[in-house]
């Protein structure tokens, strides 16, 4: 092996070490983050920090979220291989690119064009053919795929959107950031159940702000 495949190997080993140690401990989740290369997400002057706990600006304003963040989201999601997910806020496309390994169907939103072409290309290369993005508002959710089994939404709400709340599969589970975009944020978990929604409060984050319309790019 040469000194740089030596050097990518302990980079990647060093990655999934400080995962577990903010406590992404979900086995499956630590497999597909392992499996998903972070670094064809990320270019230009960031790329040499793919395997760094933090989160990298992106086009369009936006941000990729620290990996830390991504698997606690998708450990507190509890996707299964039979699921059907929505992601709102496509981004680079690495949260969909995790949840491809997880679910059934991964259906991702985002309301700036090149963000979208962008991560589809990416998809495309890496041969993830389970997922399908869009270009929407992603505050009104996908009406023609819902019901979702599961729906995660990594842009920052005041309160858990209801369009997206309306497409939850009962028993099904949506973790969304929310909080306004100037204080303090809290990732929560919605359960859908017969008789209605359900709210766990996992921790403090800090995310964009879910914004209703297209980008001008889109």
């Amino acid at each position: 092996m040469s000194d740089d495949a030596d050097h990518i190997a302990e980079r990647k080993m060093q990655f999934l070490f400080a995962l577990r140690s903010r406590g992404v401990t979900d086995k499956a989740v630590l497999t597909a983050m392992e499996k998903v290369d972070r670094g064809p997400f990320i270019r230009g002057y960031f790329t040499d920090r793919a395997y760094e706990d933090m989160p990298l600006p992106i086009a369009c304003g936006q941000t990729i979220s620290q990996p830390s963040v991504v698997g606690l989201m998708t450990q507190a999601l509890k996707v299964s291989n039979r699921d059907k997910v929505l992601e709102v806020g496509t981004g680079s496309g690495y949260q969909a690119a995790i949840l491809s390994q997880l679910a059934r169907r991964v259906y991702t939103v985002d309301r700036h064009k090149r963000l979208v072409t962008d991560a589809s290309e990416i998809f495309r290369a890496l041969d993830l053919t389970n997922i399908t993005a869009i270009t929407a508002d992603g505050s009104f959710g996908l009406p023609d795929q819902a019901p979702f089994d599961r729906i995660i939404v990594t842009a920052a709400a005041e309160d858990p959107p209801g369009p997206l709340l309306a497409q939850l599969k009962i028993g099904g589970i949506m973790v969304v950031p929310v909080g306004q975009s100037d204080a303090v944020q809290h990732l929560i978990r919605v359960t859908r159940s017969e008789t209605g929604f359900e709210y766990d409060e996992l921790r403090p984050v800090r995310f964009v702000p879910l914004v209703e319309g297209l980008g001008r790019d889109g």
